[in-house]
């Protein structure tokens, strides 16, 4: 880049070259895991990529397997150069055989681009022959430490190592030496236009006019339907390239040099890939590789750019080896055909041009929060210890605390933590069960609500019907029991009809008790005092034992005394009738703050579960005949409903499963106002 030339990537305003397609992202932070300047920040849910920190190595691109991301396309702009300008030139990567192997003559190709409308069509090829000269002479008189012919690595070390700027070989790349040739052959009024494998280049240099990836050639001619057959070869115009053909591969400048053996074994050191090229990067930081020169690749060559075309269902590495091989035999027929003086003729005559440029430090580096800042992070996300720091690279960071200081910057979430977003999601089903569970239960009281109110209304309706003939044979046959003589043989017939009649009389009134709202009296009573007077109200049989455990810490509780004593008397009772021979009865008085509980257990032979739900369902009894009205239950629960309580019931039949017997508990709040 000659003096006053400036990038296309500057701090006023960073051209975007990659972007996230948000229907397309899984957010499998792949993208994250193999962007080497954590470059894509990951916001609510969805990869987006930062442009003053993306260095366009295309990484992101290679990886994502669901296509989500994509790079600007110069296709239309290249276009409108041709058909606004009569010079326009065509400047072709030398690793261009990696990419149309399948064009067994390379002037098909070179045709076939002209026919686009080019005016020339160029080798960059020997931009790289200029390069590796200039190379060759610094490595003679001094020795310089990173080369700078990759524009991701230059971008890289500006952002994310600028303290080692001052390192990096004041050379131009092989594309910008050949377009400062191109402007001096073909005159300052040509456009010029990059093809390669590279997305890089597409914001390396303003002296550059567009730049394509194989990838846009490709689409170029599937768009327009070019049949190569069609296509009149043509050779690429001057100045041809020489060894510059074998420079994409990853030691490709160092034979382009034609550096023996002995040199690059002990002073040049070759890294290329994610991984490879920051290690290098790092130890040569601490000190490490004094005294070496490294030759950096953002991709494992250029043959593995992203702007290559990529195969089918394969990794991004696929047939790199036969790649390589392409390349190599291109490279050994160029030089076999090779006009070797008209070659050195143009080295010699270009290699005059200045090549050099400089470079400007853009300290990209996140600032490291504080200590305490990041445990806050890592405690959020369930790491207290090193233990559970398990360092998976789920996240796409190598670290937990990388990740807890990515999060802190405000490029990742806590949700990318996999452990944790399991954890968390086991919290959330554990959770949901839980409220499935109350809701079934709510659904199951609403239910027998509107059962009840169902049962009550019809209770009412027969009560009031039966109320008055009821009252009539009451009346009619206590009359004339007290007429007849007491010797008469129809008294003991008149005496049943009284009895059976008051017994009647009995069930309509416990139907309309269980049919009408009846109000509570709310007075402070004492549960102790209540549940002994319950107790005393109950005929309980020699054969049973009956305990009173008594755990409440504040007795006064607000209800109604005579309501929850015919509660508790009824279920005393039922308790009694469930256990025919021995058995025992437990009554505990529990109480929170704001609640009393009160359960009622005995050991007798249980209910059975096709029962359960049954059991407050008017004139339902397993008692025997005129043993029981089946209105005890129903009553109980409406005057438990009516002082906002609740009400449940336990209860086993098998003894394989433990002790026979049942639970009645019964929850009432503590101050609750009616």
């Amino acid at each position: 880049m000659t003096p006053g030339t400036t990038s296309k990537i500057n701090p006023e305003g960073d051209k975007k070259l990659v972007f996230t397609v948000k229907e397309r992202c899984r957010v499998c932070y792949t993208c994250v895991r193999e962007c080497p300047a954590k470059a894509i920040r990951i916001a609510g849910g969805q990869a987006e990529v930062i442009a003053s920190r993306c260095i366009a190595c295309g990484n992101c691109i290679k990886v994502c397997s669901q296509d989500a991301k994509i790079f600007l396309k110069e296709i239309d702009q290249v276009s409108r150069l041709i058909a606004t300008y009569p010079k326009v030139i065509a400047m072709v990567a030398p690793s261009f055989p990696a990419e149309f192997g399948d064009y067994s003559d390379y002037r098909v190709l070179v045709g076939l681009i002209k026919s686009f409308g080019f005016s020339h069509v160029t080798e960059v090829s020997f931009g790289a022959d200029l390069v590796a000269r200039y190379y060759k002479e610094q490595l003679n008189l001094d020795l310089p430490a990173i080369s700078s012919d990759c524009p991701a690595i230059v971008s890289y070390i500006e952002r994310y190592s600028p303290d080692l700027t001052s390192k990096l070989a004041p050379v131009v790349s092989p594309m910008v030496a050949m377009a400062r040739v191109l402007r001096k052959h073909y005159g300052d009024d040509a456009k010029l236009v990059f093809i390669g494998p590279c997305l890089a280049k597409k914001a390396e240099s303003d002296e550059i006019d567009a730049a394509l990836t194989f990838r846009e050639l490709r689409e170029m001619i599937e768009n327009k339907r070019i049949n190569p057959s069609k296509i009149v070869p043509a050779d690429f115009d001057p100045p041809v390239g020489g060894r510059g053909a074998i420079f994409p591969l990853s030691h490709g400048l160092l034979q382009t040099m034609e550096v023996n053996e002995d040199v690059l074994s002990e002073k040049i050191l070759v890294a290329g890939g994610r991984a490879n090229f920051q290690d290098a990067l790092r130890e040569f930081e601490q000190g490490h590789l004094e005294g070496h020169h490294l030759h950096l690749l953002c991709c494992e060559g250029c043959i593995l750019g992203p702007g290559m075309s990529p195969y089918p269902n394969t990794s991004p590495t696929a047939q790199r080896f036969t790649k390589k091989a392409k390349i190599i035999s291109y490279a050994n027929r160029k030089m076999s055909d090779l006009d070797r003086e008209q070659w050195q003729a143009y080295l010699d005559e270009y290699s005059k041009l200045d090549f050099s440029r400089t470079f400007s430090p853009r300290d990209m580096r996140s600032v490291l929060p504080p200590t305490e800042q990041i445990k806050e992070v890592l405690y959020k996300m369930g790491k207290y210890g090193q233990q559970d720091h398990l360092n998976c690279g789920a996240c796409g960071y190598e670290s937990c605390e990388e990740h807890a200081i990515a999060i802190i910057n405000g490029l990742a979430e806590t949700e990318m933590c996999l452990p944790y977003s399991i954890e968390k999601l086991h919290k959330y089903i554990r959770e949901l069960n839980i409220s499935k569970e109350k809701l079934a239960h709510v659904q199951e009281a609403l239910r027998h609500s509107e059962k009840l109110a169902g049962m009550g209304q019809l209770s009412a309706g027969i009560a009031h019907e039966l109320n008055n003939p009821l009252g009539v044979i009451t009346m009619y046959s206590n009359i004339i029991r007290e007429e007849l003589p007491p010797d008469s043989p129809v008294v003991q017939d008149i005496n049943l009809i009284v009895e059976q009649a008051d017994r009647c009389r009995k069930i309509v009134g416990g139907l309309l008790n269980f049919a009408r709202k009846n109000q509570v009296n709310l007075t402070e009573s004492d549960v102790v005092k209540l549940a002994r007077h319950s107790i005393d109200s109950v005929i309980i049989p020699d054969n049973i034992r009956l305990r009173l455990n008594n755990k409440v810490s504040y007795p006064l509780v607000n209800l109604d005394y005579d309501q929850m004593t015919q509660v508790f008397a009824n279920l005393l009772k039922n308790a009694v009738d469930a256990m025919p021979g021995q058995g025992e009865i437990d009554f505990d008085l529990l109480d929170t703050h704001d609640q009393l509980i009160v359960s009622i257990t005995d050991n007798g032979t249980g209910i059975p579960p096709e029962n359960m739900d049954k059991l407050f369902t008017p004139f339902f009894t397993t008692k025997g005949p005129g043993k029981g009205t089946g209105l005890g239950l129903p009553i109980i629960y409406g005057i438990v409903k009516m002082h906002k309580g609740d009400i449940s019931v336990k209860s086993n039949v098998d003894p394989a499963k433990g002790p026979t017997g049942t639970t009645f508990t019964i929850t009432i709040p503590r101050n609750r106002l009616m």
